[in-house]
């Protein structure tokens, strides 16, 4: 990569679009990985046939390296975003009020470094839970990945933590998703509204279909 384009992404404008690009890349990842998920809801060896034609994919290690990859210069660069913005302005405003039409400043835009934490040492765990640890086999040979997650949501604590985990994935994308076609350049008077609407709507669907297939697996799983 030459320096001009080096020096391109160190800057402002250039952070916003990597931090765009690879947000973007993270949420069609979410689609997929809840579309794969909803199998979970049609049994154990529904779940665990998927998950094993999955994991017998030779292109998931690559696809996992470039996740990761995604994942860690997203993380970083909007670290760095928020600690230069920081540093820009070292007085805090004495009292914080909603800005109002026609702002797009919410809750959910103002804590994204807050949320975006509390998703790191969420993904730690959950990583560790369903990748790597010891996982018990089926009947089959196959890896009984229903009976871990079941398990694994069995406790009270772990399902609530999931659920609180999912609501703050849907606040993160309730602003993200519009946030990140903006970083990118597609900021449009007409299309922009719709992208915001449809940004919020796809957050609710994300977060809820996450916790009802949580929900599945903490009152229903465990007597399959």
């Amino acid at each position: 990569m030459s320096s001009s384009r080096l020096r391109f992404f160190e800057s402002s404008v250039g952070t916003k679009v990597l931090i765009g690009v690879t947000g973007l890349f993270l949420v069609l990842y979410l689609i997929i990985h809840i579309a794969g998920n909803t199998v979970f809801l049609l049994g154990p060896r529904a779940f665990n046939a998927y998950a094993d034609l999955l994991g017998g994919n030779p292109l998931i290690p690559v696809i996992e390296i470039v996740l990761l990859a995604a994942f860690l210069v997203h993380i970083y660069k909007t670290v760095r975003m928020f600690l230069k913005n920081q540093g820009a302005r070292p007085v805090a405003y004495v009292e914080k009020r909603r800005a109002g039409p026609p702002s797009r400043k919410t809750l959910a835009s103002t804590t994204m470094i807050i949320t975006g934490l509390w998703l790191v040492a969420f993904l730690v765990i959950h990583v560790k839970t369903f990748r790597f640890s010891a996982h018990p086999d089926t009947a089959e040979g196959i890896v009984d990945l229903y009976r871990v997650e079941t398990e694994a949501l069995h406790s009270p604590l772990a399902f609530v933590f999931y659920a609180i985990s999912m609501l703050i994935i849907g606040s993160h994308l309730w602003h993200g998703f519009a946030s990140g076609f903006q970083s990118v350049g597609f900021d449009h008077p007409r299309w922009t509204r719709r992208i915001v609407v449809f940004g919020k709507v796809f957050a609710v669907i994300i977060a809820g279909g996450f916790i009802v297939i949580a929900f599945w697996a903490h009152f229903v799983g465990a007597h399959q």
